[in-house]
């Protein structure tokens, strides 16, 4: 009887004891979905919002308030330290993950890696970090700068040539000179021609010659044919 009175007790305090360890193993579980408790580790500095992280592990969660649930706090694993405290932006997601989810922003080469989101496993409502207007300026103004720099190439230099002389070329400027305006045309009708005159008849002349030379030439042509019968009778 007396060691049977000995093993209640016993059993008693590892049920008690269970029962704390269980519930002692929940806190951790239920404060880890409340601040949504993440663990980042990076092996290059990253940029979020203003702040630089050097490479090494952080912790980041939701700062415990019920009205603001987009309050980040980033702390060193130790937490023991707040590197930033920053008013995040909602953003949202369609297909949630079982895993913590970390994206960046696109930044040049040579630039640092800009945090842009922060995903918690299984939710589609995450965290957003605005990139710093300052570095935006500054991309902005490097790019300007490099797009308007001049582009500098190695020239091989290369004998001068002779220069060839050319003919001068006169111009000739010609003056033109204004034209008058034209007058304007008249057209002239001419006036019909008279009829001309008819031609006077001719007038008679006169008679003034005499008629003695021809009784001359008649005698003289009488004689000539009387000589040459009275021939032709000698005969």
């Amino acid at each position: 009887m007396k060691s049977h009175s000995l093993i209640q007790p016993r059993i008693g305090l590892a049920i008690c004891g269970a029962a704390l360890a269980a519930a002692l193993s929940a806190i951790p579980a239920q404060a880890d979905d409340w601040n949504k408790k993440t663990i980042l580790t990076v092996d290059e500095p990253i940029q979020v919002t203003k702040t630089l992280l050097p490479p090494g592990q952080y912790e980041f969660r939701l700062l415990n308030s019920e009205s603001n649930r987009h309050v980040v706090q980033i702390f060193n694993t130790r937490e023991n330290h707040v590197y930033a405290t920053i008013l995040a932006i909602p953003n949202y997601r369609l297909e949630p993950t079982g895993h913590s989810r970390f994206a960046f922003w696109e930044t040049p080469p040579g630039r640092v890696k800009a945090l842009r989101a922060w995903f918690y496993p299984g939710d589609n409502m995450g965290q957003e970090f605005p990139y710093p207007k300052e570095l935006a300026m500054a991309q902005t103004t490097a790019s300007v700068a490099v797009a308007s720099a001049p582009l500098v190439a190695e020239v091989t230099p290369q004998p001068e040539p002779q220069p060839v002389p050319q003919p001068q070329m006169q111009t000739e400027v010609t003056t033109v000179e204004p034209q008058p305006e034209p007058t304007p045309m008249v057209e002239i009708t001419p006036a019909p021609a008279e009829a001309a005159p008819a031609p006077a008849p001719p007038a008679a002349l006169p008679k003034t010659a005499s008629s003695y030379p021809m009784i001359g030439l008649s005698g003289l042509l009488l004689l000539g044919i009387g000589g040459l019968l009275r021939r032709k009778q000698l005969v």
